[in-house]
């Protein structure tokens, strides 16, 4: 018996979660997404409502000859046959045969509430429409999953009619009934309770699809599995409607790591954190950072008890090996880092440490100074990097010695707006002048820097800036606002960024901009 057999994980990323608010996936983005969880080892994608989507139907139609999935399935979603009419004489139905996929997932009231006001039909139609339907895919050679729509809310006003309809599809072949938390509106304790019920009352293979109105879908997803669900339901980062839906990777990540179920192939699960970030680009969504397992920040610690007890063993502070699901641990350096904290980043960042306990000691007293007076190492490891390198070497890291620089803005009378900068540098012992213009004075200092450097640093031609970010700090009292200035730079094959604080904002800019040029030229050297 396959893996796929004994435990389904069932993503519905292009269908369930392509509701979220701000997202809509261009077909050949849903067969971008359909190769990305195919990576990660789900077993079913369910790629969206043929006939009832025009660009559904395409993606299906291009499917079978564009999609080469080694672990998934394709799965088509739709709604069981209308009141009144026979399955086989019913459009929709027959578009869901159609996408010629070896599996369909429909859905069905199981809420005499939902049937009577939203079908208008009556309970036993609605359970007549279920096994006509499932008994008709079947008999055309699919395999059918039922998803029972607002199951939960039906379980606790009627605790017969949910279980009614289960009966109606699994009599007529269908493989998994799907308990659905349509509304979000579940806690794990309880959930797990009526999961244990309906399991003991029928014997069926259920399923679970949780949403997360509450911030349980995770959470309720894993009880309902300790149950006795096999088949799981998610989403791609836990988009969705409302709040979304149980994620995915979350889901993946427990059940494997956690509860020791081998839900998807050993190899793929490293492939969480690549494809969670790949599929937040398609979708046009920042990934989030402090997303369990696959966030940047999963795994990146702050505080210096923390870093005192990750340098004599990582365990000690995290849950589970980062690489196991594809990221890593950070030590980040803050106001709260200690010796073990500048120590380890140290370490990360290829710098050997341990033998100069004395450049530890002055660096920790340097970066608490430095951030109490606004300055940030948190988000840039490069100027870091270059205040760590001046602590070793006893000297900044520096490519020339500024003499002077001016910045000047003109706005003309027809609205243009120019802005100008002078530096006076001294490079190699020679002292250069050169002129930038830009379309604003940062923009001007950089290229009047580079105008000075290029002839001795070429390699600068392969730098730019690629992000600039302007924090105004409220000074302390008695004291004026400072401003803070992040700088991110790229030579399109790695980035790194820096920063500046000074009352100014152009000083400030000056600061984290020298900081990207010296630290780039450092590392092309």
């Amino acid at each position: 018996m396959s893996l796929g057999d004994v435990f389904h994980v069932f993503d519905t990323t292009l269908r369930d979660g392509a509701q979220r608010e701000g997202i809509s996936y261009s077909v050949s983005d849903k067969l971008a997404v359909a190769r990305l969880l195919d990576e990660i080892g789900v077993g079913f994608i369910e790629g969206g409502w043929p006939g009832a989507m025009p660009k559904d139907t395409e993606f299906f139609d291009r499917a079978g000859s564009e999609l080469s999935l080694r672990h998934a399935e394709l799965v088509a979603f739709g709604s069981t046959r209308r009141a009144g009419v026979r399955a086989a004489d019913d459009p929709q139905v027959s578009a869901l045969r159609d996408a010629g996929t070896s599996v369909v997932c429909l859905v069905a009231k199981s809420d005499v509430r939902h049937v009577e006001r939203a079908l208008r039909t009556t309970p036993e139609e609605n359970l007549a429409m279920v096994s006509d339907t499932v008994s008709y895919l079947v008999a055309e050679g699919r395999r059918v999953f039922l998803d029972c729509e607002h199951f939960f809310d039906c379980y606790a006003a009627d605790r017969d009619y949910g279980i009614r309809v289960l009966s109606a599809a699994v009599e007529a072949g269908a493989d998994v009934g799907v308990l659905c938390d349509t509304n979000g509106g579940m806690l794990p304790m309880g959930l797990g309770r009526v999961v244990a019920e309906v399991a003991s009352r029928t014997g069926f293979r259920l399923g679970i699809h949780c949403q997360d109105d509450t911030g349980c879908a995770v959470a309720n997803t894993l009880a309902a599995v300790e149950a006795g669900v096999t088949h799981v339901q998610g989403t791609a980062n836990g988009y969705g409607e409302r709040a979304g839906n149980a994620d995915t990777f979350a889901l993946i990540g427990g059940l494997v790591t956690k509860m020791g179920l081998p839900v998807v192939p050993a190899e793929c699960l490293p492939e969480l954190m690549r494809v969670s970030h790949a599929i937040a680009e398609l979708a046009n969504i920042a990934p989030d950072a402090h997303q369990p397992y696959v966030g940047s920040s999963a795994f990146a610690h702050k505080a210096g008890l923390h870093a005192s007890a990750i340098k004599i063993s990582p365990d000690l502070y995290n849950h589970l090996d980062p690489a196991v699901v594809g990221n890593d641990m950070r030590i980040l350096v803050t106001e709260m880092a200690g010796r073990a904290s500048v120590e380890l980043k140290g370490r990360e960042l290829g710098i050997d440490l341990s033998a100069r306990p004395d450049v530890v000691g002055s660096v920790v007293a340097q970066v608490k100074e430095l951030e109490a007076a606004g300055w940030s190492f948190e988000a840039a490891d490069a100027s870091f990097e270059l205040l760590l390198r001046a602590g070793l070497d006893g000297v900044a890291p520096a490519v020339f010695t500024l003499e002077s620089y001016r910045v000047q803005v003109e706005h003309w009378g027809n609205g243009t707006v120019v802005s100008e900068a002078t530096v006076k540098l001294l490079v190699g012992g020679e002292r250069i002048i050169a002129v930038g213009e830009g379309n604003g004075p940062v923009h001007a200092l950089d290229q009047a820097l580079r105008t000075a450097l290029a002839p001795r640093y070429p390699e600068l031609a392969s730098m730019e800036l690629a992000d600039y970010k302007v924090r105004i700090l409220a000074g302390r009292q008695g004291a004026d606002a400072v401003t803070r200035v992040l700088i991110e730079t790229t030579d399109h094959t790695s980035m790194w960024t820096t920063v500046g604080v000074h009352e100014n904002v152009i000083e400030a800019s000056w600061h984290a901009l020298v900081d990207a040029l010296t630290y780039g030229l450092a590392h092309h050297s």
